[in-house]
C-alpha cells in the first residue's frame, strides 16, 4: 500500500504523488509572534514535525518551510501594552518559540521566513494581482476583488451567496467598507496609520495584510506550486482560502497539490481561551509533564480529530511513555546489536498502517507491542539473571523499536532521580538496610528501600540474603 492523504481541498483521501519524484515541498503556516506558544501550537508543530520525519524515513527529500507572522495587529497591541515596539515584541516571542520547540524535541524547519523579510515578494505579488485585474487600490489601501476569482470557496466549501445570506448585516460593520468595491473583498495592503510601523510601496506608506504574507513566502521559498500545505483547521477559512485566491489568480497554477489540516484542541472539554482561565502555554504544560509524554499524548489521536487536554489523559500518557522509555533503555544497556538489523516485517507492518492517512495512533500500537516484549525480558533478567529469548532476536526487536521511536520523535531519557548516587553509595545504603533488618529494625529497612526507590533504584531480594539492584 502506498501513502494516502486526506486532502481538504477535495474532501477525500488521495494517493500521494509528489510533483517531483522523491522530493516534497511542504509549507506550514506558522506562529503570529505576540505571545508564548500554547497547546494548540504544540499540537500543530509536533504533528507536522512527525509528518516530515515520516516522509523522510519513507525515502523523500523534504524541504520544509514554516513562517513567522511578525507584522500583525495583535503584535502592535502587545507592543502598545508593554510600551515597546513591534520588532522587539516579535523578537522576544520568536526566541521563546525556539525554546519551546527545543523543549518538545521538535526539529527546526529548513527555513523560517518572516513577513518583515519578505516585503519585496509581497509587493510584487500585489502588483501582479493588480495587473491581472484581481486587486484594486483605494485610498491608500489595496484590496483583493473576491468575486473576480471563480474558485473562491473551493477549499472551505463556502459559497459567497450563503455567507452573504447568513451575515445578518455584519459585513456592513467593517470600518473599511467605504473603501471596498464589495463587502467580501479583503486587504492586501493597508495604508499607514499614525504611530504604527510602515514601509514604502507603490501605493503609499503602509503594511501588508496577513493573507498575502504567506502567499508571497510560499512563492519566494518553494515556487508557484508546492506538494503539501499544512496548518490548523482554524486556518481553512479565511486564511487558506484567501491564500489560494491570491496565489492562483497571480500565477494561474495550483498553490498546493495537497492541503492537510490538524484538528483543534480543548482543555477539559472546553475551548481554550484566556477568558475561561484555561489558556495553557507550552512552558506551563512542561512544568507538569514530560515532553515525551506530551508527544505520546498528541500522537495517540488521529491528527485530523479534536484533542482534549486533561490531567487524566496526560497522566495515562506519562505511564505509557515510561513503558516505551524503559524498553528503549533496556536494549541500549543490555543487548548487543553488532551485526543485527531491525525486523523488516515489523517495519513494513508499521508503514502499511501509517500510510493510511498518517495513522500514527495505529502505528503506536506496534511500538507498545515491542516495548512490552522487551520489558518482560528485562524483568526476567532482573529476577533470574538471564534472558529467556534468543538475545539476537531481542536485539532485532529493540533496533526495530528504536527505529520506529526515531520516526515518531521519541528520545529515551535516563531517570534523573538516580542522578548523584554512585554505585558505591547505592551499595552502602543496601548494606545499611541489611544491617537494620538483621537487627529486626524492619521500619528502618523499609525506609531505606523506599528511599532507594525514590531515587530510581529497584531492589531484588534473593535467597541466601543476597540483594541485587538495578537503576529503573
Amino acid at each position: 500500500m502506498s501513502l494516502s492523504l486526506y486532502n481538504t481541498l477535495h474532501r477525500r483521501s488521495e494517493p500521494f504523488e509528489p510533483l517531483e519524484a522523491n522530493r516534497v515541498r511542504m509549507y506550514c503556516c506558522g506562529i503570529t509572534v505576540y505571545d508564548y506558544c500554547h497547546l494548540g501550537h504544540a499540537r500543530t508543530c509536533l504533528i507536522w514535525d512527525v509528518v516530515r520525519r515520516y516522509l523522510q524515513w519513507s525515502g523523500y527529500e523534504v524541504h520544509y518551510i514554516q513562517n513567522f507572522t511578525d507584522i500583525d495587529d495583535k503584535i502592535l497591541n502587545r507592543a502598545r501594552a508593554e510600551k515597546s515596539s513591534m520588532g522587539a515584541i516579535a523578537e522576544k516571542f520568536i526566541e521563546a518559540y525556539f525554546e519551546d520547540m527545543e523543549a518538545l524535541h521538535i526539529q527546526p524547519a529548513d527555513e523560517y521566513p518572516r513577513a518583515t523579510h519578505s516585503l519585496d515578494g509581497i509587493q510584487k505579488l500585489i502588483h501582479d494581482l493588480e495587473q491581472r485585474g484581481f486587486a484594486y487600490a483605494s485610498q491608500g489601501d489595496v484590496y483583493y476583488a473576491v468575486r473576480k476569482f471563480d474558485g473562491y470557496g473551493k477549499l472551505s466549501g463556502r459559497k459567497l451567496e450563503d455567507m452573504q445570506a447568513g451575515a445578518s448585516g455584519r459585513v456592513t460593520e467593517d470600518p473599511d467598507a467605504p473603501k471596498k468595491h464589495d463587502p467580501f473583498d479583503f486587504a492586501l495592503w493597508k495604508a499607514a496609520k499614525a504611530g504604527e510601523p510602515a514601509w514604502d510601496s507603490p501605493w503609499g506608506s503602509g503594511r501588508p495584510g496577513w493573507h498575502i504574507e504567506c502567499s508571497a513566502m510560499v512563492r519566494d521559498r518553494l515556487g508557484e506550486t508546492i506538494d503539501i500545505h499544512v496548518g490548523g483547521s482554524d486556518l481553512i477559512f479565511p486564511h487558506h482560502e484567501n491564500e489560494i485566491a491570491q496565489s492562483e489568480a497571480a500565477t494561474g497554477q495550483p498553490l498546493a497539490k495537497y492541503w492537510l489540516h490538524n484538528g483543534m484542541v480543548k482543555v477539559e472539554g472546553e475551548k481554550m481561551s484566556k477568558s475561561l482561565g484555561n489558556f495553557i502555554t507550552i512552558r506551563e504544560l512542561l512544568e507538569k509533564y514530560d515532553p515525551m509524554a506530551v508527544r505520546l499524548f498528541i500522537l495517540q489521536a488521529h491528527y485530523t480529530k479534536p484533542l482534549d487536554f486533561t490531567d487524566e489523559a496526560l497522566t495515562a500518557a506519562t505511564k505509557g511513555w515510561e513503558t516505551l522509555n524503559d524498553a528503549l533503555l533496556f536494549g541500549a544497556e543490555h543487548l548487543d546489536t553488532n551485526n543485527i538489523t531491525a525486523d523488516k516485517g515489523i517495519l513494513a507492518k508499521f508503514k502499511a498502517i501509517v500510510d493510511n492517512d498518517l495513522n500514527f495512533s495505529g502505528g503506536l500500537a506496534i511500538l507498545f507491542e515491542l516495548a512490552k516484549e522487551l520489558k518482560k525480558e528485562k524483568n526476567i533478567l532482573v529476577h533470574e539473571g538471564k534472558l529467556q529469548q534468543n538475545p539476537q532476536i531481542l536485539a532485532s526487536l529493540w533496533l526495530t523499536l528504536k527505529e520506529l521511536a526515531d520516526i515518531l520523535g521519541f528520545v529515551p531519557e535516563t531517570k534523573q532521580q538516580a542522578a548523584g548516587l554512585t554505585d558505591a553509595e547505592i551499595e552502602a545504603l543496601i548494606q545499611q538496610r541489611k544491617d537494620a533488618r538483621a537487627n529486626k529494625n524492619y521500619a528502618e529497612g523499609d525506609r531505606l528501600r523506599d528511599l532507594l526507590a525514590e531515587k530510581g533504584i529497584v531492589l531484588v531480594d534473593k535467597p541466601g540474603g543476597i540483594t541485587e539492584w538495578h537503576r529503573e
